[in-house]
């Protein structure tokens, strides 16, 4: 289990925080659940419905869109994003590619940092306008 300095230090290498300012992320990162996930295991599914994102501590997980490969993430990724600011079904299929350790944020979560420290939300507007204008997707 990560101390909260050392969550908070992998929030920072993420991109969809690396804008917020450390301070900012403590509250946070001292609420993230973590949790193991085994070689194979699907952890979110296209079109489902979900209300949480995940950060990579270890390991590394595939993201499929209708059935094809889009991309890689691994340490300090981010995936679920969407879902946690938008309730709306998810648009990839993600598979543990081998043993991963995510940090889990909900949506409420999130919503409450936003809503007390809006460098969060900033640094959320940056991340979504950057992932954007770079055409990675989901």
């Amino acid at each position: 289990m990560l101390l909260t300095l050392e969550r908070v230090l992998l929030l920072k290498r993420a991109p969809f925080f690396e804008s917020t300012p450390d301070h900012s992320l403590l509250g946070i990162a001292a609420s993230l659940a973590e949790t193991e996930v085994p070689a194979g295991t699907e952890i979110i599914k296209e079109g489902d419905l979900g209300a949480t994102m995940y950060v990579v501590v270890d390991g590394e997980v595939r993201v499929e869109v209708a059935g094809r490969v889009a991309t890689h993430r691994g340490p300090g990724d981010v995936f679920g994003e969407l879902s946690v600011l938008d309730p709306q079904p998810r648009m990839a299929t993600v598979v543990a590619e081998t043993d991963v350790r995510l940090l889990c944020l909900d949506r409420e979560l999130l919503f409450e940092a936003m809503a007390d420290r809006p460098e969060v939300a900033q640094g959320v507007i940056r991340f979504l306008c950057r992932r954007y204008r770079e055409g990675q997707g989901p």
